[in-house]
């Protein structure tokens, strides 16, 4: 399987297990990451993410005849060039590989049950060709190579490595490093140690990411599979399959089957609430690989393959995960295990890869908890737990912002809300570069405005649902002095939409994407003719198929390509990169301002088109975390995004209710 320029196909494919472990590689098998891996597993669930097994190199062997079917990238040479013999690949229900070779077609399926770090890999043999019953049987020979490292990291030949392997009938068991879990194989073949280094893979995105990007792996035993021949109408035939399980736990072979039907049945339950349409389908088996444990409760991985889950992404992300997939247990579960590690009226923005204290350094995120809180309650109106564990939470907050919290995060004289702390980036728009934010953004920006005042009134309507009469009236009153304030000094008259930071009498009136949170949020301080401001603005500068650019193209700093090491990628991630995520506010705005006539709706799906036609095509279920500001907008970044998904399945579903949208003005 060739791209257009005659070189292997560099799309991915993803495997989740709901720890934070993955499977993921390229359709060819090329890991071309250092994040690649058939089993990367959560030693501290969801972060402490180690990939143990790299990957099994294949090689069929017939009358004598050995033919590599794995592809792999040395300093100058692909070799072996198995992806030559690549005729298809598929995603659904697992991935599935398919390869064609002299008549003989042989496919291999790779799947994750959940709730362990377990990979599962069977191949079947298809159709065995003009090879006849006296040639002896189709074998085919499995070596895997394995890592055992951090997975931000790489690995070396080295003396540490504990060489043991120990194999028993049907099971091999191998501990490399004493600090790492070791790793089971169950499999139905034949076992024979080996015990080679492979050196100097070359992993090319890594190269193109400015990173270092050779490795060496190691290969503890071979295993060996026969195809034997059985008599079917027409004369003999090979059939068969070969099973390996490599798991951090025991495994039996004899697990397969129950293992393989029970994650078909747990997808099945998942795509059932899309009542068969196609689209859905795919977007809840999406929103379902970004879920994963945290404690006994349930967290957000925010994109894989590097990001661990972070407050800010969770809560822009829940409603679509949880809510419009019909899960509004894991939305409690998530708001619940939030509400755990909130301090000092702050929201954790980051939980380490590796275990430990969260780190708090954002202003936004908690914020959005408010949202993805009212969320919750009028999807569920779960008002129990509104009074149990969100209210005093979130009153908290919001008395820690009025007084100060870190950062120099404080409510001003004017109502609004403010930061300053110099060298920090507390934004979503948080990218740093030699130390120093690329756009800092201190003082007053303008969607953390929107997010404070959607937050006070929130509080005054959650006040009112749990009759606390002076609390309404105190949140109303500050709602009410936040608004006039902010229409006094973020409008970008004459005729244009709303400036994007104000810090004392400096306001910077760069384009960017975040004014349209002033309109897209439930509770919207500006008035429809300048709302209709913003909506053109944000269409003429910032709208592309796949999402909002991150600056405009107009501007001078403007960066259309997401390229290069790693200062020039932070140098242009808010700099005009496309983030998909922002579409959802766009599509929420443009809603509101357009009706939800059955027209408006068809309009709003063609729009969306692009991203799920995306979804469905080239990133094989998965949306990006961006794309370049430029066309033809390559996408860039993780592979997949909790936030695209999600903001996605929250405004494509079906028409919203009207209704409610009402109501929220009206509000």
């Amino acid at each position: 399987m060739t791209s257009g320029r005659g070189e292997p196909d560099r799309r991915e494919w993803l495997e989740t297990n709901g720890l934070g472990g993955y499977a993921m590689s390229t359709v060819t098998g090329e890991n071309t990451r250092r994040y690649h891996g058939l089993l990367v597993a959560a030693t501290k669930p969801p972060v402490g993410r180690v990939v143990i097994l790299s990957k099994l190199e294949e090689t069929l062997v017939v009358n004598g005849r050995r033919m590599d079917l794995s592809t792999n990238r040395f300093p100058g040479v692909t070799h072996p060039e198995g992806f030559r013999f690549i005729s298809s690949f598929r995603s659904d229900p697992f991935p599935t590989f398919t390869w064609d070779v002299d008549g003989i077609t042989l496919e291999k399926e790779v799947f994750m049950p959940h709730g362990e770090n377990t990979v599962c890999v069977t191949w079947r043999l298809v159709k065995s060709g003009n090879v006849g019953k006296e040639a002896g049987p189709i074998r085919l020979e499995v070596r895997p190579l394995v890592a055992f490292r951090d997975a931000h990291a790489l690995t070396h030949e080295n003396a540490e490595l504990d060489r043991t392997v120990s194999i028993e009938e049907g099971r091999v068991r191998i501990a490399p490093y004493k600090s790492l879990p070791g790793l089971t194989f169950a499999h139905d073949g034949t076992a024979e140690r080996a015990g080679d280094w492979y050196r100097f893979f070359e992993y090319q995105e890594e190269r193109a990411r400015g990173f270092d990007d050779q490795e060496d792996l190691w290969n503890p035993f071979s295993l060996s599979f026969s195809f034997t021949f059985e008599e079917i109408p027409g004369g003999p035939a090979a059939r068969g399959a070969a099973t390996v399980i490599a798991s951090t736990s025991p495994r039996s072979i004899s697990d397969i089957h129950l293992l393989r039907g029970s994650e078909l049945s747990r997808r099945e339950q998942i795509t059932r609430r899309a009542q068969a349409d196609p689209i859905r389908s795919k977007l809840f088996l999406s929103a379902d690989q970004f879920l994963a444990v945290r404690g006994n409760l349930t967290t957000v991985i925010a994109g894989y393959p590097w990001f661990s889950d972070w407050g800010r992404d969770t809560m822009i992300a829940l409603p679509g995960l949880t809510l419009s997939t019909g899960r509004p247990g894991v939305a409690r579960e998530i708001l619940l295990a939030f509400s755990l590690h909130v301090s000092e009226g702050m929201l954790p923005n980051r939980f380490p890869d590796a275990g430990g204290e969260p780190e708090y350094n954002t202003v936004d995120a908690t914020l959005w908890y408010f949202e993805a809180a009212r969320q919750y309650v009028e999807a569920t109106g779960d008002l129990t737990f509104l009074r149990d564990a969100l209210f005093p939470v979130l009153s908290d907050i919001v008395a820690w912002h009025e007084r100060g919290t870190r950062f120099g995060i404080r409510v001003d004289a004017d109502g609004l809300l403010e930061w300053h702390a110099g060298g920090e980036a507390l934004t979503w728009m948080d990218a740093r570069v030699g130390g120093r934010p690329v756009t800092p953004r201190q003082g007053k920006p303008v969607e953390i405005q929107a997010l404070w005042f959607n937050a006070l009134c929130t509080m005054r309507d959650f006040s009112r649902r749990l009759e606390e009469g002076s609390s309404e009236k105190g949140f109303e009153e500050r709602a009410a002095i936040c608004r006039s304030h902010f229409l006094r000094i973020f409008p970008d008259e004459p005729g244009g939409g709303l400036v994007d930071c104000v810090d004392g009498t400096f306001r910077d009136r760069s384009i960017r994407p975040n004014q349209i949170f002033a309109v897209s949020l439930h509770h919207s301080m500006v008035p429809t003719a300048l709302a209709q401001r913003v909506l053109a603005t944000v269409e003429e500068h910032l709208l592309t198929p796949y999402g909002l650019r991150s600056l405009s193209p107009n501007d001078p700093a403007y960066r259309g390509r997401y390229e290069g090491g790693p200062e020039e990628r932070d140098s242009a991630y808010h700099q005009g990169t496309v983030w998909p995520w922002l579409i959802g506010a766009w599509a929420t705005a443009w809603r509101r301002m357009n009706g939800g006539a059955p027209e408006t709706e068809a309009a709003l799906c063609g729009r969306l088109a692009p991203l799920t036609d995306f979804l469905l095509g080239d990133g094989l279920g998965q949306l990006p975390e961006i794309f370049d500001g430029d066309a033809p907008h390559r996408p860039r970044g993780c592979i997949a995004q909790a936030w695209s998904v999600a903001e996605v399945l929250r405004v494509a579903g079906p028409a919203a209710d009207e209704a409610k949208e009402k109501k929220g003005r009206a509000e």
